[in-house]
């Protein structure tokens, strides 16, 4: 069996850089993808509060059609509009959370990943697809095909 074709130069190892440096900008990397989830789960939260203070003008409208209206005051003055952190509604925690902590976070990756593994992203993935990758077997190649010339559409099945 022939030696398998080199990694893309997009995520090759650069010359000298030690396998403990890899696997450390690897898990910085993994860890900045698990604040990318958590960062969806605040979205998820933005969203799920808003539709949430939405529905509550249906409960004071269905309240004070049935005559419940100091129960419907109530929630309009109480619920709706609420902040639900102090001074804050969602969007404004969304904003501080990517302004501040997700920014950080997302340039000391690319600093230390420029330093390390000049800008290369995925180095460590890269390099294990390539060691559990069949060689020369469909659906296990290198990457993608390149696309073919002309209007650079793949065509469509």
């Amino acid at each position: 069996m022939s030696a398998p074709p080199p990694i893309d130069p997009a995520h090759a190892r650069p010359p000298g850089v030690d396998d403990r440096v890899v696997k450390a900008v690897g898990q910085l990397t993994e860890a900045l993808e698990k604040i990318e989830r958590a960062r969806g789960r605040l979205y998820d939260f933005h969203q799920l509060v808003g539709a949430a203070d939405c529905l509550l003008d249906h409960v004071v409208a269905g309240l004070r059609e049935t005559g419940h209206h100091e129960l419907a005051d109530h929630i309009e003055q109480e619920l709706i509009g609420r902040n639900v952190l102090p001074g804050r509604w969602t969007f404004q925690i969304v904003e501080e959370f990517d302004e501040g902590y997700y920014a950080v976070f997302r340039a000391e990756e690319e600093r230390v990943r420029n330093a390390l593994l000049a800008g290369h992203r995925h180095v460590w993935e890269a390099e294990l697809k390539q060691r559990r990758r069949t060689w020369g077997r469909p659906g296990h190649e290198a990457r993608p095909e390149p696309e073919p010339s002309g209007d650079g559409a793949r065509s469509r099945r």
